[in-house]
């Protein structure tokens, strides 16, 4: 269990660092079909051995939803965001996706928010705010910076879709499922693929390779793995070292520093996250005492 978290903490936080190293190579819209059909050919192999199974029909428009939300658009917007944001600041950008997520599982699902959700939400919003205007210009914040930021409410939008479908499928048949329709609906995109392959660096093109097979699917089998051994709120905290590891990997690799206005922001983010998830404290009345 530990070492499924390791993994998918490490490969989660280095594809922030490949998609600055792969995108020199690559446009936004080659990568991003490129990633996902590399990504969609792994988990096609992988699938019989993962006990996949075939999903009911009824599901089909609830897991293209999935697809789009959490697949093609994320990371369409967060590949033409890290054309200029670090990948530091992008992995923190990229955790408000469960705040978000929280506000749209209130208005669309109806789940209630407590107190400590309320100020969780209010403090990450907060915390993104510091982040896309220290990318920008006084008090205008950068677009790619909102690029970003986009990319994290379209996998708040994931989370939230994919919600009623984790109740009948596994994590990883959910993530096959969504990898899959999220690979046919950026299928447009193939003619960039084909034309910014040949002219790529190997530099460029081993990064494209280790996002689809890394992040893309090993990292989503092995967070599945764990996810069904350990509890939820476990598992999750483990994803806040994900921007740190990603600062430290950027850094080494790519020489990257992090504005610290960025780094309060992205702390506030990751704070913000904490305190939403608090369970809010309810009064049980004292046990009866029972006969021995």
């Amino acid at each position: 269990m530990i070492t499924a978290v390791i993994v998918t903490v490490v490969l989660w936080a280095s594809a922030f660092v490949a998609i600055r190293v792969a995108l020199p190579g690559f446009g936004v819209a080659s990568l991003s079909v490129g990633r996902l059909l590399v990504a969609s050919l792994v988990l096609v192999v992988a699938a019989p051995l993962l006990g996949v199974r075939r999903p009911a029909s009824g599901d089909i428009p609830r897991i293209i939803g999935c697809g789009l939300t959490g697949m093609t658009a994320y990371q369409l917007l967060l590949n033409a965001g890290e054309r200029s944001v670090s990948a530091g600041t992008a992995s923190l950008l990229v955790n408000t996706a469960p705040i978000v997520a929280a506000v749209l599982a209130f208005v669309l699902l109806r789940e209630p928010l407590h107190r400590w959700g309320i100020t969780g939400l209010l403090l990450g919003f907060a915390g993104a705010v510091v982040i896309a205007l220290a990318q920008g210009t006084g008090l205008t914040p950068s677009l790619d910076a909102l690029l970003v930021l986009g990319a994290a409410i379209a996998q708040a939008c994931f989370f939230v879709l994919q919600k009623p479908l984790l109740t009948r499928y596994r994590g990883v048949e959910v993530t096959c499922y969504a990898m899959w329709s999220g690979t046919a609906l950026s299928l447009p995109l193939l003619p960039a693929l084909f034309r910014d392959a040949p002219h790529a660096s190997t530099q460029s093109v081993v990064a494209l390779l280790l996002l689809g097979i890394g992040p893309s699917a090993i990292g989503f089998v092995t967070w599945a793995y764990a996810q069904a051994r350990l509890p939820v709120a476990t598992a999750a905290n483990t994803l806040y070292l994900v921007p740190f590891l990603a600062i430290g990997i950027g850094w080494a690799v790519l020489g990257e520093s992090v504005h610290p206005a960025s780094l309060l922001g992205g702390v506030m983010v990751l704070a913000g996250v904490a305190v939403s998830r608090k369970t809010p404290y309810r009064a049980f009345p004292a046990a009866k005492p029972t006969m021995k």
